[in-house]
């Protein structure tokens, strides 16, 4: 993790309200340079609006969330204009959705996927763009001869692995990822699991990461935050909050008493 004295993301007082119902309330933290933050706790506790709202995707009725820009200021990112924060989405951030077809251009090339990003910030040479494309599929274990096939044509596994690659080409610094192992067999699960943790660390990453599977986040965290009906009830170490919880909350998460 990299060492820091600016946080690179702050989300202060975040809330959300859908009509009567409390989605959101008040959630605070920092997130900094390198380092992967798992948000977890069951279906409807809050924490895919909490990432959508991080990610711009959704605006809070209340609170502010601050990331820091290459200049080492934190700015408001729902002050930004649409065009800032789509600069941004497909710069400095990644998103990398539950279901890849969310993420992916389904009917054109897995090449062509990875490389939207490189021309959207006007890369044009064909030849650097494939060389890219290729050195990409090989980072994230997909066969390069598989440039030219559609998406559709890939297996759960394969497809979320390109839709990190098509993340990752443009070197973000911060990648939000939404349940990114969920519906895929364990030994898949497992193998995506290992690659999510050495892109990270070769690549210091930060990440924060939405999930209700606590192996995943003991796997992959430095740090997480557990979050029930739309409140944040106890945050802290990985290692520690796992091992020794203190709300009753993630007790009962921990004891698998409560299921996803």
């Amino acid at each position: 993790m990299t060492l820091s004295h600016t946080p690179l993301l702050r989300a202060t007082g975040v809330s959300k309200r859908y009509g009567q119902q409390l989605a959101l309330h008040e959630a605070s933290f920092e997130l900094w340079p390198g380092e992967v933050l798992a948000i977890v706790g069951e279906s409807g506790s809050g924490k895919t609006t909490l990432l959508n709202a991080l990610a711009a995707r959704l605006r809070p009725d209340e609170g502010q969330i601050l990331f820091q820009g290459r200049d080492g200021r934190l700015d408001d990112v729902h002050a930004m204009s649409q065009a800032q924060q789509r600069l941004l989405a497909r710069t400095d951030w990644g998103f990398v959705h539950q279901h890849a077809a969310d993420g992916l251009r389904m009917d054109v090339s897995a090449g062509a996927n990875v490389c939207e990003r490189l021309m959207g910030l006007g890369q044009r040479h064909y030849g650097q763009l494939r060389t890219q494309a290729e050195e990409w599929l090989q980072r994230v274990e997909i066969d390069p001869i598989r440039i030219d096939d559609a998406p559709r044509t890939f297996s759960g596994g394969m497809r979320q692995r390109l839709q990190i690659a098509r993340n990752l080409v443009t070197q973000p610094r911060l990648v939000f990822m939404d349940e990114p192992t969920s519906g895929l067999d364990v030994s898949v699960q497992a193998r995506l699991l290992d690659l999510l943790r050495q892109l990270t660390q070769q690549m210091q990453l930060a990440v924060v990461i939405v999930t209700h599977d606590l192996a995943v986040a003991r796997l992959l965290a430095h740090r997480m935050v557990v979050m029930q009906r739309g409140r944040i009830v106890e945050s802290g170490l990985t290692d520690q909050v796992l091992d020794d919880p203190q709300h009753p909350y993630t007790q009962l998460l921990v004891s698998s008493v409560l299921q996803p």
